[in-house]
This record gives C-alpha cells, structure tokens and sequence, in this order.
C-alpha cells in the first residue's frame, strides 16, 4: 500500500515523504504570492526549515520567516507576528512546526484584517460571527511534529499573558486551506517529542471517543486514529527514521484534531492551566494526566472502553486497557507525576478553578467541579 495521498477531507491534504518540494505550486493554488513563514525558535535554524526556506525561494514567493514563536503562545507573540506580516505587506501564512507554531500561524492570519480585539473571538456562542470574514489570510500549513493536530483545526489556543490562562480562538476560516503532512520533515524529532505529541494524538482521539455528545462520524474517526497510534508511536519512539511509522503518525494526528469536534474532557482540562502557568509540553502534561481521568471516567465510559479495547486487540475490558496504557506510558518515558516537569502543589486551588472553568470541561463524561479536579491535581501532581 502507497502511503501517498491527497485527501479533501477536512481540507486539502497533499501526504507523503518528500511532498515538502510541492510548497510553490500548493501557494500557487491557494493564490498567495507572498507568504510570511511562522515557525518556532527551536526550529528555526534546524535544516529542515533551510530547506524550506529554500524550496519558498526558488519558487518565487521570498524567503520571510518570523520565528518568535514559544510554546505554549500568548497574546504578546501575536502582536509581534502581527507587527511583521503587516509591516511586509503579505498576503498569505506559511504555518511551520508543532503545535505552538501552527497555533499562533493561524492566529497571526485570523487576525491580519481584523479591528477587535483577539479576545472578542473566544469560542464562546456565535462569537467567532464578530469577525470580518474578509480580513482572515490564507494559510498553509505544515506540521513538523504528529500531535496537535492544529494542521487541520479551526481554532488556536492562545494563553492570555496578564492572566495566564489559555483561550480557544475559533473561527470556520481557520482552518488551513491547504496543508502537507511529509514525515521527512518529522524524522528529526527527539524520543521526547515524539512521545509526548503522539500521547497527545491518542488523548485527542480517547477523549472524543469518551465524550457524551452525539458524533458518530468522530467516533468513528477517533476509534482508527488510536489503533494507528498504538501501533505506530513506539516504532517511531525506537526508529525515527521509520518513514512508514512516521506517516501513519501524522494521519493518527490529523484524525485526533479532526475527531475532538465531537468534545474533549477533564485530560484537557486539567492540562491547560498546568500548561499556561507552568509552561510545560502540551502532550506530555496531557499524558500524566491521562491515567486519572481514565480511572475517574471509569462508571461512565467502561462498556465504551470494552469495546475500544476489542478494536485495538487488547484482552481484559477496561482492566486490561488500563493495564496496557500504564505500560504503553511508561515504555514511551512518561513520568507519573507533573512534578517532573516542575509543577508543585502551591497552585492546586488556582489549577481547579481554572479546569473547570476550561472549555474542555464540558465535553467530559462526568461533569466536573472544583472539588473534583482539587482531587485529580492532587492525584498528579
């Protein structure tokens, strides 16, 4: 089987090594002429960012690239891409990296032509309607990490820098109108990133999947984008040069982003404020939590994960898929608690109220209180 396609759904996908040399003729179709490329700090002197610079210059659209990207973007970020694009008069975002990158990419072109403050567009009712449709840029993206999924989302998440908590950007026209997932571009992830990305494609996926509300095309989505994650992330963990491992990786990515549609849940929600106050790695601050939001979850998803566990060819119901993501966690490097990862317990009444308050929340199988997710942080912390 070729693991080379061209997908239209939820937008253009171009996949396959070495699809990165298709860049010109993808801005091409989507009518930019000249791109800003936003990548991330750590990425932008790696060499697989000079060869894309490069592949941009010979095809005619320059060579700009804004690299004052951080993880876990804020609003001030924002303002300093926003300060460049419209200073060089772009036309078009080439959104290049992980998660963070393509989060604040995204945000960079939503923002471009609008009057309001990015606050105005939280994803809260028909907020995103406030914007000018008009004013949202292009963009393409390419993810260099199989995680976030943000290549094919219609949201960023952006972390207000006064008061340190992550807010969810929405808008339909988001959503990258091209994107190209080339697993050579991911080869050179580091074991860590690997598995802390990947976790996070599972989480998107499991989450979806637990979630109450009514999507049966996501819970379909999710329960395939997890079998390619089990089978695929240690290879990839091991082997990072495996190009089969890697591909399946950012399809598993793609689908978990594509999935969440149907709702995330308390992993979520107890890893945002973690991570806007702390700066932890998303995925990895996801995979700690992972264990005691499956344990917490147990009355309501159980017959769910039976059937889950079944899919994935793991024996024992909900017991031994427990067993199994203990072990799967630990082979990947995970650590047990977030105090690895420099978290303490001095935030814990902060951190709750923050949880519940997160949009997450809501999309969790049994309903959330501060009470509830003290105990949870207490638990993984």
């Amino acid at each position: 089987m070729s693991l080379t396609a061209n997908w239209s759904y939820p937008t253009a996908i171009r996949l396959g090594a070495g699809r990165i040399s298709e860049l010109p003729e993808v801005c091409a179709n989507a009518g930019i002429k000249k791109p800003l490329l936003v990548t991330d700090a750590g990425l932008v002197s790696l060499p697989i960012t000079a060869k894309t610079v490069a592949i941009m210059k010979e095809g005619g659209l320059g060579d700009a690239v804004f690299s004052d990207v951080q993880p876990n973007p804020d609003d001030l970020q924002l303002a300093a891409g926003l300060e460049v694009y419209k200073a060089g008069g772009f036309d078009g975002v080439i959104a290049f990296g992980g998660g963070s990158a393509l989060d604040l990419a995204k945000a960079i072109a939503f923002m471009s032509g609008q009057t309001r403050p990015v606050w105005d567009f939280e994803d809260i009712g028909d907020w995103w309607t406030r914007a000018d449709p008009a004013g949202i840029a292009p963009v393409i993206a390419i993810p260099t990490t199989a995680g976030t999924g943000s290549e094919v989302g219609r949201a960023s998440v952006l972390t207000n820098s006064e008061s340190h908590v992550k807010k969810i950007i929405f808008h339909p026209k988001m959503l990258p109108v091209a994107v190209i997932c080339d697993p050579e571009l991911t080869v050179g992830m580091p074991p860590v990133v690997t598995a802390g990305t990947g976790l996070d494609a599972f989480i998107h996926s499991f989450e979806a999947f637990s979630s109450p509300f009514y999507h049966p095309m996501s819970q379909g989505i999710a329960l395939e984008g997890m079998r390619l994650v089990k089978d695929n992330l240690m290879t990839a963990y091991k082997d990072g040069g495996n190009i089969e491992a890697r591909t399946h990786m950012l399809s598993a990515a793609a689908m978990g982003a594509t999935a969440f549609q149907k709702g995330l849940g308390a992993v979520h929600a107890l890893s945002h404020p973690i991570g806007a106050v702390y700066g932890t790695p998303h995925g990895m601050t996801n995979a700690i939590a992972l264990p005691a939001v499956v344990k917490f979850n147990r009355p309501a998803i159980e017959a769910r994960v039976e059937l889950l566990a079944a899919y994935l060819g793991i024996e024992g119901g909900f017991d031994g898929f427990y067993a199994w993501l203990i072990d799967f966690s630990r082979a990947l490097g995970v650590p047990e608690k977030m105090s690895a990862l420099g978290v303490d317990r001095d935030q814990i009444d902060l951190l709750a109220k923050m949880a519940v308050e997160d949009p997450s929340a809501g999309g969790n199988p049994i309903p959330l209180t501060t009470e509830i997710t003290k105990k949870l942080y207490e638990e993984i912390i």
